[in-house]
């Protein structure tokens, strides 16, 4: 890797993106069996992530905002970061529903609140010929740290803990490296941005920023959000397994595979993005993904499931940060956050609407036409990026 697009700042917030990656995903596969353990119930639960992560998506938009109209990004990821960090062992310390709500609540936030800053900063410390390879590294080593967070689990449940809470607890350790981690950044040069001045900095900033925002940015997040309107959440893929009859072991074991195949993939696809264009890789991974909804129906044998799963890591390396680098290059430095935080708020919107229709689709229609109904929309935006896309 080339020093001449690496530099600290990027290294810094990649490692704290995945040792925050561990300590998230050391929780997620136990999360559900833990609440329901301390008194939640299914629909409690439900309740419960709903409101978590709309509040982390909603709030995106608004603290992206924040953070381009004063200036600055190292507080919003410093704040974010150390509230999801104390949050996640709290829950372990006082298990009491009122009070893991208010800790998850918390948790979910400090994502809001941290999220559009640090990927501001990202493409601040970038030039446009290397934001495939700085998004794509960042993605590399957050991705990472969601392959080692489930597999000390699976060590640590199998050999020498039997209660969930010291689960949460211990996620402090990762927790500490990150707040101390995050007091080495440095704000680079300071500006106040002009272009959010005509917005009301409030929780719906970016409806009013989407609308007043310029064709070509316009070109590219409408047609990501459609899309996202039928992305649902990978739980889909997970429960087609244990509909196909995997355990629950080996169901974590083909979560961490995608990880693992999402985190070996990214960065050396942000390099060929950067070389051959960011939205032709985009339409490669559109591709991946219909792909992978439509082969998931054909076979439940292992060794077709292993490689499917395998192959989804290339839609994730293809446009989670490549669609971030595609947005941040077409509009001004002052206001990156508020762009990539409005896209956010909205896609937050979508994917909540995606995974309650596609559960409806899923209730009343089977898996398989859910998942491939999935597919077909992706097939359809890949073809627009793959043909009929072209910026002014």
């Amino acid at each position: 890797m080339k020093s001449k697009f690496l530099t600290k700042t990027i290294i810094i917030l990649s490692a704290i993106s995945f040792f925050t990656d561990v300590a998230s995903e050391m929780l997620y596969p136990i999360i559900p069996i833990y609440l329901k353990s301390v008194g939640f119930s299914i629909a409690l639960i439900g309740l419960l992530e709903g409101v978590a992560e709309s509040l982390a998506g909603l709030s995106k938009g608004f603290f992206g905002a924040w953070s381009d109209k004063i200036g600055r990004r190292v507080p919003f990821i410093r704040f974010g970061y150390a509230l999801s960090s104390i949050s996640k062992p709290l829950m372990g310390l006082f298990p009491f529903p009122f009070l893991i709500f208010i800790f998850r609540t918390f948790d979910r936030l400090g994502k809001g609140i941290r999220t559009s800053a640090r990927d501001a900063l990202l493409s601040d410390e970038s030039t446009n010929e290397h934001k495939g390879k700085v998004f794509g590294f960042h993605r590399s080593l957050d991705t990472f740290g969601a392959v080692v967070g489930p597999l000390i689990t699976l060590l640590l449940i199998s050999f020498f803990i039997k209660d969930y809470r010291f689960l949460f607890i211990l996620s402090a350790i990762p927790g500490l490296v990150v707040i101390a981690l995050c007091f080495l950044l440095k704000e680079k040069k300071s500006y106040v941005s002009n272009s959010t001045k005509k917005y009301n900095i409030n929780f719906f900033v970016f409806w009013n920023y989407l609308v007043n925002s310029s064709s070509n940015y316009k070109k590219v997040v409408i047609p990501l959000l459609l899309f996202s309107l039928f992305n649902s959440s990978d739980f889909f893929l997970l429960l087609k397994l244990k509909e196909y009859g995997f355990t629950d072991h080996n169901v974590i074991l083909f979560y961490i595979l995608f990880n693992l195949s999402y985190s070996i993939f990214s960065y050396p696809i942000g390099k060929l993005a950067d070389k051959f264009g960011l939205h032709k890789l985009l339409a490669f991974g559109l591709f991946i993904f219909s792909f992978v909804y439509f082969s998931v129906n054909i076979s439940g044998h292992t060794y077709w499931l292993l490689v499917t799963f395998f192959i989804y890591g290339l839609f994730n390396a293809s446009t989670e940060g490549v669609s971030k680098a595609l947005i941040t290059n077409l509009v001004s430095k002052e206001e990156t956050a508020t762009a990539l935080g409005s896209y956010n708020s909205f896609a937050s919107i979508t994917t909540l609407l995606a995974s309650s229709m596609t559960g409806l689709i899923w209730n009343f229609f089977g898996s398989t036409v859910a998942l491939c109904l999935s597919g077909a929309v992706g097939i359809i935006i890949f073809i627009y990026f793959a043909f009929l896309f072209k910026l002014k």
